[in-house]
């Protein structure tokens, strides 16, 4: 049967106005579809004026801290904790937000990034002093006590010249490493505490209308998972693992630590493909990460079917403003109070990065971008600032002991098909 254009054009219409009309659906714990406005804000690292700036940017809370973003559902890929001082503060401010927000009809989706697990599981190396100050009590004195005196009865059973040391100095030095508010901070974290259960309520991966989000990535290795599966093994090795076992949970391939979305050769036919099996595998257009910091800029890549989305928004990274908003419009890069829509395919990154220059014409490292970018192909390395990778370990205090915090390392994989 032949349909006239104008009945064509009214179930068109139709189409359009029903799905405009539909309302946000919960299809599981792990999908939502018909949602009309999706935030997703990146790695915060304990920066809470920065955080609160990002809200505000993005219509998502008023100049009181409350919920202002009606249906909006907003996704925090992760990296609250560590490098800053308002670890604490950020998460008790988002707890309150996902109640307010649930009454206005929107959503907070809280994911966990690779530094909520490392403090979850006590590698505590890049925990500041200020973050554990701000777990101090009027206990804090007594409870370090009881910490050092556990020290001493272990040094006793594990160390042979142990009469020969000079306590005094050792706890000098020991109290760097464990000063007040470090046993509330671990009581706090562990996997019973209440950050700890924090994080274990939390998931690794959703997927909203046609984007997953997540902290590191999704690699070959892991894609066969259903997101549902790869957070219940991420949170089963919390409960069971410590950092110094290779899990799920710091494998540089799993979803919490995996770069090669925001690294890998995007001329790289095996790569593009391993992609596009990755997303027909999940049903998904675009992949949304945070982790690997841009240097200020929300980085389209593969044609926008990832976007890397951590600009460096905590002040340790620079104080990069920028989130990612995605309507039935498109994608959308908000810097500050500059919105600047996402180029669809990669030709028009150049646009869009002189664009990004001219609303923070003081990053050095954008033109730096966009001179590689313009730069002929061969010589075009397409990596994003590894910060977390640069960064000397022994800063903490603490010995690496994961492979993706080796000073200048990078972990790449072999590419898979994900078939």
């Amino acid at each position: 049967m032949k349909i006239s254009l104008p009945v064509i054009v009214l179930i068109a219409t139709l189409l359009v106005t029903a799905t405009a009309d539909a309302k946000a659906k919960k299809i599981d714990d792990y999908h939502w579809a018909n949602v009309d406005r999706v935030v997703a804000i990146a790695d915060l690292h304990g920066d809470y004026g920065q955080y609160l700036k990002a809200m505000q940017s993005a219509g998502l809370v008023n100049e009181s801290g409350k919920w202002s973003g009606g249906q909006t559902h907003l996704v925090q890929t992760g990296d609250v904790p560590d490098r800053g001082p308002d670890t604490r503060k950020i998460i008790d401010h988002l707890v309150k937000l996902t109640k307010q927000a649930k009454k206005a009809g929107g959503y907070v989706h809280l994911l966990i990034g690779n530094h909520e697990a490392m403090n979850v599981q006590g590698d505590l190396r890049y925990v500041i002093p200020a973050e554990f100050a701000a777990f101090t009590s009027k206990n804090s004195a007594r409870l370090q006590d009881l910490q050092w005196q556990s020290q001493v009865e272990w040094m006793q059973a594990n160390t042979p010249d142990f009469a020969a040391l000079d306590l005094e100095a050792v706890r000098n030095e020991w109290e760097k490493q464990v000063p007040l508010g470090w046993v509330e901070h671990r009581q706090a974290w562990m996997p019973s505490g209440p950050y700890g259960q924090y994080v274990k309520d939390n998931h690794v991966a959703i997927m909203i209308n046609d984007s997953i989000f997540l902290h590191g990535g999704i690699s070959a290795k892991y894609c066969k998972l259903s997101l549902q599966s790869i957070t219940e093994e991420v949170i089963t090795a919390l409960e069971n693992s410590d950092h110094t076992i290779e899990t799920i949970v710091n494998d540089p391939l799993g979803p919490l630590w995996y770069r090669g979305l925001a690294i890998e050769d995007e001329a790289n036919d095996v790569y593009s493909q391993t992609l596009d099996n990755i997303l027909n595998r999940y049903g998904a257009r675009r992949i949304v990460i945070g982790h690997t910091p841009t240097g200020g800029v929300i980085w389209p890549r593969f044609d926008q079917r990832v976007v890397a989305n951590d600009t460096g928004l905590a002040s340790y990274y620079g104080a990069h403003m920028g989130v990612l908003e995605l309507t039935a419009a498109g994608a959308t890069a908000i810097y500050g109070g500059r919105r600047i829509p996402l180029p669809a395919d990669n030709g028009g990154r150049e646009d869009y990065l002189r664009a990004v220059i001219e609303a923070d014409p003081n990053n050095a490292e954008m033109k730096e971008r966009l001179a590689r970018l313009l730069a002929p192909a061969a010589d075009q390395a397409d990596a994003v600032l590894d910060a977390d990778a640069a960064l000397q370990p022994e800063a903490a205090g603490t010995p690496a002991e994961n492979p993706m915090e080796n000073a200048g390392e990078i972990v790449t994989p072999v590419p898979g098909t994900c078939q």
